[in-house]
């Protein structure tokens, strides 16, 4: 008899922690680096909050421009002076959270004019981010964990040729994440078609500025056949709900965190694909203390 009770004890345990690890299944992820009042890096990674870090932007590249990254006021990477942040990068994967190198942005110079361009741009990211070699690498020997593709403007062009070539690079050594920032609007009309490779792990999809798609005034119709379409279209590991950490980090879409906890996320999390919440940005998340008040409940 003690035997049994012991054993349906046990079981009981098991279910109960399969529950509650269940219920808070997903992950944060932030964008950071376009305002020097966000807080270091290092800083960034310390709350706690975050598990992946997207550094943005590599805003220059393709069409045989010389690339160029841009942090706003972190670090000037004319006078090289971003390698600085090679031991802050180093800090944040010590604790497992993934950096990530965003490419591209809503302002930019980028597009790719060809395949062998594709080729050439992911030759450059290997030797200068990832696990290859060159004299001048911004962030000194620091391995970001992956590239991510943020892409909002150039041509919708070839993004599935780099996507390509960055994922050979995983069969060099450690694993080369590839993932992707779309507008909520499906098909995104830029990597649309790279997101089609299957060779995505991680896609954050924007829900704001598209009121098409947007959670708007408690109504999540729009939001959830939107997600439905991404969550069922897509060849990614996981997708991730992306929101303005503030009603001011965008033109709309922002989503109060009592309604995000009450209402979107019991929505949406029972897709074998949902991921967790993509927020921009850093800065704004320092206003609101949106990620702590929904870090439990994501």
């Amino acid at each position: 008899m003690a035997i049994k009770s012991a054993i349906l004890l046990a079981f009981a345990t098991s279910v109960i922690l399969v529950l509650v690890t269940g219920i808070n299944a997903g992950d944060i992820t932030i964008y950071w680096g376009q305002n020097s009042d966000e807080g270091t890096l290092a800083e960034t990674c310390a709350t706690g909050n975050y598990d992946f870090v997207n550094l943005a932007f590599l805003p220059t590249f393709g069409n045989g421009q010389t690339p160029m990254i841009n942090l706003a006021g972190h670090c000037d990477p004319y006078s090289n002076g971003c390698t600085n942040l090679s031991s802050d990068i180093k800090s944040c994967q010590a604790q497992g959270i993934k950096v990530i190198l965003s490419l591209g942005g809503g302002a930019g110079s980028y597009y790719l004019a060809s395949s062998d361009d594709a080729r050439q741009v992911a030759t450059y990211l290997w030797n200068n981010f990832l696990g290859g070699q060159s004299a001048s690498r911004p962030f000194g020997d620091a391995i970001f964990d992956g590239i991510d593709f943020d892409i909002e403007g150039g041509t919708n062009q070839h993004w599935d040729d780099l996507a390509k070539y960055l994922s050979r690079y995983s069969q060099r050594s450690k694993k080369v994440y590839l993932t992707a920032a779309p507008q909520c609007p499906f098909p995104d009309a830029w990597v649309g078609g790279a997101l089609k490779t299957g060779l995505f792990d991680y896609v954050w999809v924007q829900f704001y500025n598209n009121p098409q798609c947007e959670y708007i005034d408690g109504d999540i119709t729009n939001l959830e056949n939107a997600w439905k379409q991404w969550t069922t279209n897509v060849p990614a590991t996981k997708i991730f709900l992306g929101l303005p950490a503030s009603p001011k980090a965008a033109g709309s879409g922002f989503i109060p965190e009592s309604d995000l906890i009450s209402q979107v996320i019991p929505a949406i999390e029972g897709s074998t694909k949902y991921g967790g919440v993509m927020l921009w940005s850093k800065y704004y998340d320092d206003q609101t203390g949106y990620s702590s008040a929904i870090k439990n409940y994501v």
